[in-house]
């Protein structure tokens, strides 16, 4: 059976369900919101304590990162993407939502073939699209810094 790609579209487009848009962008906005407030929270809490700002943001990256990898650990992040979209996927959490995932998925192929292989899986490009545009423009600034 051959059939022809406006047919397929027409195919397509009656069993593909409709995307409530504006409710989806209102929850990944909440959301996406929420995790910039807890965030937020944590730099408060951590200049109250004594850290100076530029060090209590980096506490507060490995805090939200540290947070994202737990609960998707006990499969709470999982869950609450489901619901959120893209507001949970846009913060850090998001990211160490992509690694921590893979791994725990491929952790019965072994520690090193199935954890250490395939945590970088989702993550790996982004990691290497962000090392080499940091490299360039690290190269860049030195360039211009000889001048």
């Amino acid at each position: 059976m051959k059939i022809t790609s406006e047919e397929y579209a027409k195919m397509y487009k009656k069993v593909s369900p409709k995307s409530p848009i504006f409710r989806d962008c209102s929850l990944a906005f909440l959301f996406g919101g929420i995790i910039c407030v807890i965030g937020q929270a944590f730099l408060d809490i951590y200049t109250r304590l004594g850290i100076e700002k530029k060090e209590a943001q980096v506490w507060v990256a490995i805090t939200l990162v540290g947070l994202g990898a737990f609960l998707t650990a006990l499969k709470i992040y999982d869950n609450i993407a489901k619901y959120a979209g893209a507001g949970t996927i846009v913060p850090i959490t998001g990211f160490a939502n992509s690694i921590v995932s893979p791994a725990m998925e491929f952790k019965k192929e072994g520690h090193v073939l199935g954890t250490g292989t395939k945590m970088f899986t989702i993550a790996g490009p982004v990691l290497v699209f962000g090392i080499t545009a940091s490299i360039i423009y690290g190269l860049i600034v030195f360039v211009f810094k000889l001048f």
